[in-house]
């Protein structure tokens, strides 16, 4: 069934990320007709401009049931989606330089462990020259998750993408949600493609969600960051897992092909009237310094790309997911503060059984958009700054 320009499903999907996509093939499995309208192309933002880290590590406390249960998913991504996504159970290891950030890490492990954790793991020096042999000699021991891992962003966006329309779903790319309105029982779209309804309406947008959610009167207090990546030339073989910092902000992983590639939150400008994150060297130049102090030898590889998106940061750096508090049939999943590509799977699971009224032990409690009320609306969009970078290495700070 058709309406002038539009179309007809159960429920419409705004946003063709990571999440948008995992919701729309969770319900898909169930039968229910799926339509995913996306701005510009499938992993265009977050789900494309970040490292590819599937990690449980240093998770918040309220996001580890999540982000553990989304793990189990993908060590079973290839049998479920068809396609691994490029996923590699590595290990992830959270490094220690200094005796403060060791004690840092050993407060951080009992605590878990209080909690009734035991994922993250306290190791010494010598058991971290185990695991990576070529890290600098002044480490001193860290935190080690063994099937945490990574993948490749847009191999895994593309493999939920396929796997969802196996399924029937309909993805349509460069068709922006310019107009959500409730019309009795249904929601209509307005799109530059026409109009398109449902009866139920999912908003995973990323940093655009809020503008989305501020239409039906429910205000979230979040801002969008330009987030940025590099990409190096290829190396030999010298680092198996993922690895991170307790001191400082990294996230660092060595990919089949030799190259390495460095993130880790590292922010960016953003013009969000333009839809792109932009990127700013001399911020880059701070994670490079700490991977040449990690790792000498690559002190003169050279950096072959660097490329930023666009996320949304929420006030207290936790997603907002599950329903409106606003209007009936609404739910979201956004704001994952540069951390959700871990989440994808096991978020669009979760959320996917709650729209579809289902039981499960996964508490979303916390990720309440009502959580908000009370909290000032944070409205800074920094300013928009362009650099064109050329012929730069780690070395170049």
């Amino acid at each position: 069934m058709t309406e002038k320009g539009g179309q007809h499903s159960d429920v419409l999907v705004i946003g063709g990320g990571i999440h948008g996509l995992s919701t729309a093939f969770h319900l898909a499995q169930s039968g229910v007709a799926v339509t995913v309208l996306e701005a510009d192309y499938c992993g265009r933002h977050a789900s494309g401009v970040n490292a590819g880290g599937v990690r449980t590590l240093g998770r918040h406390d309220a996001e580890i049931p999540l982000a553990l249960s989304s793990r189990a998913l993908w060590h079973e991504l290839a049998q479920t989606l068809g396609d691994d996504g490029g996923f590699v159970p590595s290990g992830q290891l959270k490094l220690a330089e200094t005796p403060a950030e060791l004690e840092e890490c050993r407060q951080r492990v009992a605590h878990l462990q209080r909690l009734g954790y035991t994922h993250e793991v306290l190791v010494d020096e010598q058991e971290v020259f185990d695991i990576i042999p070529t890290v600098a000699r002044h480490v001193v021991g860290g935190i080690w998750v063994k099937d945490d891992g990574y993948a490749v962003p847009y191999k895994t966006v593309t493999s939920f993408r396929r796997a969802a329309q196996r399924l029937g779903v309909k993805v349509l790319e460069t068709t922006p949600a310019q107009r959500i309105e409730q019309r009795g029982s249904r929601w209509q779209v307005s799109t530059p493609a026409g109009v398109f309804s449902a009866e139920h309406l999912v908003i995973t947008a990323g940093a655009w969600a809020r503008e989305l959610a501020e239409q039906v009167g429910e205000s979230v207090p979040a801002h969008p960051e330009g987030l940025m990546l590099m990409v190096t030339h290829r190396v030999a073989p010298f680092c198996a897992p993922v690895l991170g910092a307790t001191g400082r902000s990294l996230s660092f992983k060595q990919f089949a092909n030799g190259t390495v590639v460095i993130g880790g939150k590292l922010i960016g400008t953003v013009d969000f009237p333009g839809r792109h994150g932009e990127v700013d060297l001399t911020r880059l130049s701070i994670s490079a310094r700490t991977v040449t102090d990690l790792f000498p030898h690559l002190k003169h590889l050279g950096v072959n790309r660097i490329w930023a998106g666009v996320e949304a940061f929420t006030a207290d750096d936790l997603p907002v997911i599950g329903a409106s508090r606003k209007a009936s049939n609404l739910s979201y999943s956004f704001g994952f503060c540069g951390s959700g590509f871990q989440m994808g799977p096991g978020t669009g699971k979760r959320l996917a059984q709650q729209i579809l009224g289902e039981h499960s032990d996964i508490s979303l409690d916390a990720f309440d958009v009502g959580r908000f009320a009370a909290m000032p609306e944070l409205t800074d969009i920094r300013s928009a700054h362009l650099t064109h970078p050329t012929d730069i290495s780690l070395s170049s700070h």
